[in-house]
């Protein structure tokens, strides 16, 4: 697939981060967007942002409120579509839908670890169940599902549990892989790609903890969590109020968003061409390159200090 214009694209998750810079590249393209998000605010400012240059004639933007994680959310989303978007077929699907959270199998809920797991893999699985027929009807077509580098090393750091998230990632990207060949054998003109992005500047960090909390603000056991991370780093966190450790919570959300080594529109233009190129493996950003090629390199070491540490001394991380 060369070029977009003219196509209809699904991007789940389009309210914020990647999912929203992929429908502004997608629309700049002349392709037609229907999106998806738990926040119809948060949507309704990604179509502002793509109708800020006029669109041409006849495109076609639209949202739908879902929660990827619930199959009877997809169906309504897929029938909507298909009425509002006037097509009984789709070009594009990006399974960019995913949260953070549910990190450790003792300090976390069950409740919290499945909340991360059932949207990170299950939006995946249920997003191209719900919507291969309408891909395969097309006369060409492309799967995009976002996994992450936590899909080829499940950590983000020695101080903090990251499980439910590294599980799903891991999922997602051997599910991807194996659709390669039953796409061959079954429908050869649907092509898929697994994108394995590093460190982007997105709100997942924040957007997290509003799903699974209802607040950007920790609970009891997220405080509790944060404090054995903080110590774990060798940060004296006796004298700390909870008041200073939600503080250090926000201001590690806006790090990680703002200071980021790729932008979440730089992450999205990587993607689009990988999709052009036909690439089934896309790692986004130096980090992800990096990180791959050490993992391989040294895979006995790979959760060990020292890997850790010469990771954050190669790209200055500040995540974990």
């Amino acid at each position: 697939m060369k070029d977009f214009a003219g196509k209809i694209a699904v991007v789940t998750g389009g309210g914020t981060g990647m999912g929203r810079e992929l429908a502004r590249l997608l629309v700049a393209e002349g392709c037609n967007v229907a999106m998806c998000d738990v926040s119809a605010e948060a949507m309704a400012e990604t179509k502002r942002l793509c109708e800020v240059e006029k669109l041409p004639q006849g495109l076609r933007i639209t949202t739908h409120v879902a929660d990827v994680s619930i199959e009877d959310h997809y169906k309504r989303f897929r029938d909507e579509l298909i009425e509002q978007q006037a097509t009984d077929k789709i070009h594009l699907l990006f399974n960019n839908a995913g949260i953070g959270g549910g990190g450790s199998l003792f300090s976390n809920t069950r409740e919290q670890w499945e909340r991360t797991f059932n949207i990170c893999w299950g939006g995946v699985y249920l997003g191209v169940r719900t919507f291969l027929p309408l891909l395969v009807k097309a006369d060409e077509a492309h799967i995009v599902n976002t996994s992450s580098v936590n899909g080829f090393w499940a950590s983000v750091g020695m101080g903090v549990s990251h499980t439910a998230y590294s599980a799903a990632k891991f999922a997602v990207k051997g599910f991807t892989e194996a659709m390669i060949n039953d796409l061959r054998l079954n429908a050869p003109h649907v092509k898929c790609s697994v994108v394995m992005p590093g460190h982007i500047g997105t709100s997942i960090v924040s957007n997290s903890r509003k799903v699974q909390n209802g607040s950007d603000q920790l609970n009891a056991d997220e405080l509790k969590q944060a404090r054995q991370r903080l110590q774990g780093q060798g940060i004296d966190v006796a004298r700390m109020s909870d008041a200073d450790i939600q503080q250090l919570a926000l201001d590690r959300a806006r790090i990680f968003h703002d200071e980021a080594p790729t932008s979440a529109a730089a992450a999205a233009k990587i993607i689009l061409d990988g999709v052009k190129a036909e690439r089934w493996r896309i790692l986004v950003g130096d980090d992800a390159h990096l990180l791959d090629e050490r993992v391989r390199k040294t895979p006995e070491q790979a959760y060990t200090p020292e890997f850790y540490q010469g990771i954050v001394a190669a790209t200055g991380w500040k995540v974990g």
